[in-house]
Order: structure tokens, then C-alpha cells, then sequence
């Protein structure tokens, strides 16, 4: 039976992320090593502001071989995540708490971003499916989870990486689990911009100076000045994001000063 010590402790918790996997070592638990025992992740685990739980997938498998594949119809190379083993893991970890928002790891999935980050935290609790192998049978995206997850343009060899991607950028929106609450509010994408540029001493470095608003300790000429920069440092590295600000009425008059210097494109 459960204290009533931990059953409080389930009240003060922000945000829980349940992970399914056949790799559960990966992740080797918030305690004595691995991915959850440094940094933010450690300190909003060790607050009990987030806790992670996770779930071998091969527990609701059936047979000697407890197997979670088998070979795609059609033929084709490689094989194939079973859809019966995630069904059942699915609906066991559904009724462990609220209803959570589920999502598959694939890269078939719709991109992961910031937006969806806060959708996240705002939910409260998060399963993530971490796909493997050549897929997921298509079964699991279409009748099993709310919505299927990518979190960039490229192939990795399972979910388990971009899970911690999610975990992190999600964890960081929880009051508390940040330092400082004023970074996670001005950093990059929050605004639909890359962030300014960040400076350090010392001042001068082979020749390489910070430039001078940074040292002129006039605050509206740093402001205007980390503004511009990040519009420039957009425009450079996302032109598909310093396109969406034209077409936002609230950021059209900014962009279309830079047009106006020579800066769009």
C-alpha cells in the first residue's frame, strides 16, 4: 500500500511523462545515471515537479519470445512494430492516471515544435511511443494515438533520442523546473524568432570585439539592438520562420523595415 508521503507527492507534480519502449536500459531511470540524473531533468525530478515512468513494451507482449515485431505485408526489407503489444500498454498506462495526450514517435509524424511543446505542458501528462525498427504497423498512428510526432527531417534508429528531446523541451516550460523563468520566456521560437546573439567576456578576444551596443550599458540601444539581431539571425539561418513574420500583422511593420533596409529576402 501506498503512504500517504507519495500519494501527496503525486498531487505536486506538474508534469508526467510515461515512456513505452523495448529499450528501457536507454533511459536507465532518474536515479544513479543516465539522461535523468544531470541538469534541469535532475532538478525538476528531484523537486517533484516532473517524474518520467518508464515502460517496457515487451510486458504486454505475448508468447516465449515476448516478440513486438514481425515481417511487413507486401514484403519489403526489415520488419515491423506489432500493433496488439502497443494496444494493450496503451490502455494499461491510460488507466494509471488522467487521461494523457499520447503520441508516437515516427518520422512520418507532424514536426515537433514549441507550440506543441506548451500543448504539452498544458496537458500535464505525456506518453511518448518510441517507434523502431522499418515502423510502426500504420494501425497504431490512425486508431490508437491522439497524434503521431517527428521531431526533425532526418531518420534516427528508434524514438528513444527525440523522446528525450520532447521531455526536455517540455520540462523547461514547468514553473520551477528553469533557473531563471526570464529565459525560457525570450528564448528562440517562443516569439516566432531565433534568439539574439549571446556575448561574454571577455570583450575582446583576438581581435573579435562584442560589439559596442552590448558595452554601452544604454538599455534601449541594447534592446534595439539584440531586436535587430535576431530578425538578421533569423532571416540568415530561417528564412521559413522570418517569412511567417511578414505575413503577422503584429510583426509586419517590423519585417517590413528590414525589407526597407535591404535585409528581406
Amino acid at each position: 500500500m501506498r503512504s500517504g508521503f507519495d500519494l501527496l507527492k503525486d498531487c505536486l507534480i506538474s508534469m508526467r511523462f510515461d515512456i513505452l519502449t523495448i529499450f528501457p536500459e536507454f533511459f536507465a531511470g532518474p536515479i544513479g545515471g543516465g539522461p535523468f540524473s544531470c541538469g534541469l531533468l535532475k532538478r525538476a525530478i528531484s523537486a517533484g515537479l516532473v517524474s518520467v515512468h518508464v515502460h517496457n513494451l515487451r510486458d504486454w507482449a505475448e508468447g516465449p519470445h515476448r516478440q513486438v515485431d514481425d515481417t511487413p505485408y507486401g514484403g519489403g526489407p526489415g520488419m515491423v512494430m506489432k500493433v496488439e503489444p502497443i494496444c494493450r500498454a496503451i490502455e494499461a498506462i491510460r488507466a494509471m492516471a488522467d487521461p494523457p495526450v499520447v503520441a508516437l514517435l515516427s518520422a512520418q509524424g507532424r514536426l515537433f515544435d514549441q507550440t506543441t511543446a506548451s500543448r504539452y505542458r498544458a496537458a500535464g501528462r505525456l506518453v511518448l511511443i518510441c517507434g523502431r525498427y522499418e515502423g510502426v504497423d500504420r494501425r497504431v498512428a490512425d486508431m490508437v494515438v491522439d497524434e503521431e510526432l517527428s521531431v526533425g527531417d532526418f531518420v534516427l534508429a528508434g524514438g528513444e533520442i527525440a523522446a528525450l528531446n520532447v521531455i526536455e523541451s517540455v520540462s523547461r516550460l514547468v514553473p520551477g523546473a528553469a533557473g531563471n523563468p526570464e529565459s525560457v520566456e525570450s528564448e528562440s521560437f517562443t516569439r516566432g524568432l531565433l534568439d539574439y546573439p549571446q556575448y561574454t567576456r571577455p570583450a575582446d578576444f583576438n581581435g573579435w570585439r562584442v560589439p559596442e551596443e552590448l558595452l554601452s550599458g544604454h538599455h534601449a540601444r541594447i534592446e534595439r539592438w539584440r531586436r535587430e539581431a535576431a530578425l538578421e539571425l533569423t532571416r540568415r539561418n530561417r528564412p521559413d520562420l522570418y517569412l511567417k513574420l511578414a505575413g503577422d500583422p503584429e510583426r509586419r511593420e517590423e519585417v517590413s523595415r528590414r525589407r526597407g533596409e535591404g535585409h528581406f529576402v
